[in-house]
């Protein structure tokens, strides 16, 4: 899957709509820059009366009083220029902080199932390279264009309001930079759009073979990274070629456009001058706002290339937004229509009525998860499981076991609700785990898999991602659960440590520990361990074992089993085959069966 772009209407009208919230610092902004505008045209008015009137004979004090209101418009002039490029910058912060706070909001709460098909890549270069570029336009853009825009209005104002008939010239190159702005527009975006996705193909590729650098060199896939990572090097400098050679034209045809003003006010100057419809003053103010108009003209013609970066960003990252927004209307649809349920304690524990729409006659009160006749495929027509029916009763430890493939993994991720079934239904307490509000999913059914993730902060922050409202008291005692705070006790900042890059390198024991002190925190009501050890040395493990035997205790608790010990200690095994289950029931049952499960365990014991 692709992360959805956005469209050019909805890029607008997000962006207005962030605007809007802003409207009082906007007008603020706005009021500044059009007093700094006006005093600017004012310099070119004085210097074209002074012309006129020593051409007539002015006095020496005449003179003296024009160079001293020049001073005092410069230094009006600068003051507002600083005062509203400062405001203009601190509305542009505001924006920024606005809509990366929206991005992140967006990224963290969409289903991670559609956060796993769109890859790494496409995601990473939204959130990086996509959001850098955004944060350069809006904390600078926005006030260049701001003051770009006012100052280019009010000198075209200015020239036409001293004499119509000459300051339209002002006016003519509207017109050609119009047309040549929109060639170049739309020979730039499509090319822009291109350029944003062959950086996140190639951060995807860089990310990707960094974190499975082990993997990659066991299947001698070196060669063929490279490769891929060449080709879309060569794309990208095709793509970057293709835009140089559309900026040179541009650049040829707006240097043009934008002296030619400045030419043909004096020439039709002269012209008129000598039918005696203006004076020498009046060409030399037309002549100077002219001039004063070749730079706005050739900067904000780069500040909307700027923008055409910018709104393929914007596009990118409104198009996660988008996508979040779907699933966010999808979820208030349901809840209207009371197909969506926020699960509290009572419910959980004492409440047991099924909400409508969820398979009742499953769900009876000792049953905490029954999967239904569930069929499940990562690409179209090619299943993963066939028709699953399982009962786990409340408080049960049921170990999932079977060969890699046989569809373990896939049948823990949905009944955690990361994934849907294609068919079927997997209900929680009578409820179906997709019904249950994304907010409250976690507590009642949490995975734990053999990934750890730590992110840069402290350790209480880390914990804290489980439950923000947890006093240190309550970390200290997650973690001493998980028989960490053996550890975390000889820490000298203790779980004011920080972690992670530039802070301390926890080993794989520890970070699985941290995770685990997580569950500790968030205390689900039903857990699902896929493999949760089983890329730890088996000491290391053994010892998790341990500490995840206290966490687990007084829950239910589905474990994927990599290591048969944890089906051996299991009240039920379940034993799965080509997406099927195939055997359950105890240890001593399945084992004395003498079908796979006996099979394996003859194997495991041997090894």
């Amino acid at each position: 899957m692709r992360l959805p772009i956005a469209s050019g209407k909805t890029v607008r009208r997000k962006l207005f709509g962030i605007l809007k919230e802003f409207r009082g610092c906007f007008a603020y902004v706005l009021t500044l820059q059009l007093m700094g505008a006006c005093i600017a045209v004012v310099t070119p008015q004085l210097i074209g009366h002074a012309i006129d009137t020593v051409t007539r004979g002015a006095t020496s004090s005449f003179i003296r009083d024009v160079i001293i209101a020049m001073f005092l418009v410069v230094i009006v002039q600068a003051i507002l220029a600083y005062i509203g490029e400062y405001e203009a910058m601190k509305l542009g912060e505001r924006v920024y902080m606005r809509l990366r706070n929206r991005v992140v909001e967006a990224v963290t709460h969409l289903p991670l199932s559609l956060v796993e098909e769109a890859g790494t890549g496409d995601l990473l270069g939204r959130t990086t390279h996509d959001v850098e570029r955004v944060a350069g336009f809006i904390q600078r853009g926005i006030s260049r264009i701001i003051i770009i825009s006012l100052t280019i209005i009010v000198t075209m104002a200015a020239a036409i309001a001293v004499n119509p008939l000459l300051g339209v010239v002002v006016l003519v190159p509207l017109p050609p930079l119009y047309f040549s702005l929109r060639w170049y527009v739309r020979r730039t975006i499509p090319a822009y759009l291109a350029a944003a996705a062959l950086w996140a193909g190639s951060s995807g590729m860089v990310s990707e073979t960094v974190e499975q650098l082990a993997t990659i060199d066991a299947l001698d896939m070196g060669g063929t990274r490279i490769s891929r990572f060449d080709t879309l090097m060569r794309e990208m400098w095709r793509n970057e070629r293709y835009t140089a050679w559309v900026r040179g034209v541009f650049i040829f045809l707006l240097m043009l456009i934008v002296a030619f003003p400045v030419l043909l006010a004096v020439l039709w100057g002269v012209f008129l001058l000598q039918r005696g419809l203006v004076s020498v003053g009046t060409i030399t103010t037309v002549a100077l706002y002219a001039q004063h108009v070749r730079s706005p003209l050739t900067e904000i013609s780069w500040w909307v290339d700027a923008l055409q970066f910018t709104t393929a960003s914007f596009s990118r990252i409104f198009g996660v937004e988008e996508l979040y927004e779907s699933a966010q209307m999808q979820d208030n649809s349901a809840e209207s229509t009371g197909e969506k349920a926020r699960i509290s304690e009572p419910d959980i524990l004492a409440s047991h009525t099924p909400m409508r729409g969820a398979q009742t006659q499953l769900c009876t009160e000792d049953v905490a998860v029954s999967v239904h006749d569930v069929r499940f495929a990562y690409s179209s027509g090619r299943d993963v499981l066939h028709g699953v029916n399982l009962d786990i009763r409340r408080g049960e430890k049921l170990a999932i076991v079977g060969s890699s493939g046989a569809g373990k993994s896939t049948l823990g991720r949905l009944i955690a609700g990361i994934n849907s079934p294609e068919s079927g239904s997997i209900c929680v307490y009578g409820r179906k785990v997709s019904s249950i509000a994304e907010q409250q999913r976690p507590s009642v059914v949490a995975l734990v898999t053999q990934e750890h993730h730590s992110f840069v902060g402290t350790l209480a922050e880390n914990l804290r991602l489980a439950r923000a409202e947890a006093s240190e008291a309550q970390v200290l005692a997650a973690l001493e659960a998980v028989e960490a705070g053996s550890w975390v006790n000889d820490l000298e900042e203790g779980v004011a440590t920080r972690i992670g890059a530039g802070g301390l390198q926890l080993t794989p024991a520890q970070a699985q520990q941290v995770a685990l002190a997580r569950i500790v925190l968030l205390d689900p009501h039903i857990l699902v361990l896929d493999e949760a050890t089983s890329l730890l040395d088996p000491g290391a493990a053994r010892s998790l074992e341990r500490a995840l035997a206290r966490v687990v205790e007084g829950r239910t608790v589905i474990s994927i089993a990599h290591r048969l010990y944890t089906a051996h200690d299991a009240d039920r095994v379940a034993v799965m085959s080509e997406g099927q289950i195939v055997e359950l029931g105890s240890h001593r049952e399945l084992v004395a069966s003498g079908g796979q499960y006996a099979s394996l365990w003859h194997t495991w014991q041997s090894e």
